[in-house]
């Protein structure tokens, strides 16, 4: 019942929605890729994008090297060689790695070689060390014969000077970090991080640490989409938990004026006092709002100065989803990263789920060995995560799956 004097706020259901896959089409669509950029140790640059072309200013290897632990040979002088019949050549010394054989190899000659070290000058293959004996004073037996080049690595076998060896846009992983190491690289140019702001909205908010107070319950969202920006290549940038009025939501986006995408928790559903819309609309522009998805469908898109502005559920399980099919999506286009392709299992269902037509329905599971357990408990459970392995997805106009069906795992 109203009391005199209060004005009624009418709700504002959401009437219509969009298909999961417009709302990512007209999402990833309205993204410009960052195209700032930053220098970073080669320590630091697994995971990021290269910004600029590495083109190697050396041979790698620099030198002719032994492949093999043995004598460096000049390999006619042990043609015919055999166990009943050794090549006896003169041991004139012995290089090791990182250093330089002190004088060159004649007829007659060969010098101890370690995996590695630099071939001498005039030796063109390496006997390995099982294929010889010592025979008397500093003469070896040669009892297998070699070819030119044999156990050899030649220089510039691996990369040659002015090759490309990977270009603008690659993702650095630790082979290609080597591969940089390689060249000399100690530092990479690589594309910048997006900054991401997340702002947690709610009257009821409150960070964990604090002691809660009458109708008050802990920020979630703020920490598991921190989690999820982090390990798609964004920065998170939480801001301080706005009140439920438009002064306090407009003060929040002034306060993220530096960010590449603005990311709302908790203002985009259909009561009278979620104000995300309005701020919205008041800044720049709502692009969609409303999906037929379960859980998620409160969420909304726009922009903001042509900044990205996603409003996600407040609900855990329905922030978090949406973070996975949307945020995700999203932040690696921006960011210029690959495309995310999750672990997938195709196993039994192990329970039947009835799902609502019309929305196209994320449903989490968890593997056991009887297949994939359903999961799911409630769009404001965060066990209904976190208790999960991963999700299956129930098209919009099924609406039961049987137990036993087989079915698509996609692993968090």
């Amino acid at each position: 019942m109203t009391q005199p004097g209060t004005s009624v706020s009418a709700m504002r259901p959401i009437r219509e929605t969009i298909p999961l896959d417009a709302a990512r089409r007209l999402l990833l669509d309205t993204i410009v890729p960052l195209t700032r950029t930053e220098s970073v140790s080669l320590a630091e640059a697994s995971g990021r994008v290269l910004a600029r072309s590495a083109v190697s200013p050396i041979d790698v290897p620099p030198f002719d090297r032994a492949a093999m632990d043995g004598y460096a040979v000049i390999a006619e002088d042990t043609f015919g060689a055999a166990r009943s019949d050794p090549r006896i050549l003169q041991r004139i010394g012995t290089v090791y790695t990182g250093e330089i054989a002190s004088r060159p190899i004649a007829r007659g000659e060969c010098m101890e070689i370690a995996t590695g070290a630099p071939m001498p000058d005039g030796a063109d293959a390496v006997v390995m060390v099982e294929e010889t004996e010592q025979a008397d004073g500093e003469r070896i037996r040669i009892m297998s014969p070699v070819y030119p080049r044999q156990h050899v690595g030649r220089r510039a076998a691996d990369i040659a000077t002015g090759q490309m060896i990977l270009r603008e846009g690659d993702l650095l992983n630790p082979s290609r970090v080597g591969a940089l190491a390689a060249i000399g690289f100690a530092d990479v140019e690589v594309f910048a991080r997006p900054r991401v702001a997340l702002l947690s909205t709610g009257n009821e908010i409150v960070g964990p640490g604090q002691p809660l107070g009458p109708g008050e319950i802990y920020d979630i969202n703020r920490f598991t989409l921190s989690a999820v920006i982090r390990e798609h290549g964004g920065l998170p940038i939480p801001l301080r938990t706005a009140a439920d009025n438009l002064e306090d939501l407009a003060a929040a986006v002034d306060a993220a004026a530096d960010a590449d995408v603005l990311v709302f928790s908790g203002g985009s559903s259909v009561g009278e006092r979620d104000l995300v819309l309005d701020v919205l609309r008041e800044r720049g522009e709502v692009i969609f709002h409303g999906i037929a998805v379960k859980p998620g469908k409160p969420t909304a898109f726009g922009r903001i100065g042509g900044k990205p502005v996603l409003g996600m559920p407040g609900y855990p399980a329905s922030c978090l989803s949406n973070g996975y099919i949307l945020l995700v999506p999203l932040l690696r286009r921006i960011a210029q990263l690959p495309a995310y392709q999750p672990r997938v299992a195709r196993l039994p269902l192990g329970r039947r789920i009835v799902s609502p037509t019309g929305r196209h329905q994320f449903y989490t599971v968890k593997v056991t060995e009887n297949g994939a357990m359903p999961a799911f408990k409630g769009s404001g459970d965060i066990t209904s995560m976190s208790q999960a392995d991963g999700y299956i997805e129930i098209p919009t106009h099924t609406d039961i799956v049987e137990a036993g069906e087989i079915v698509e795992v996609k692993f968090f």
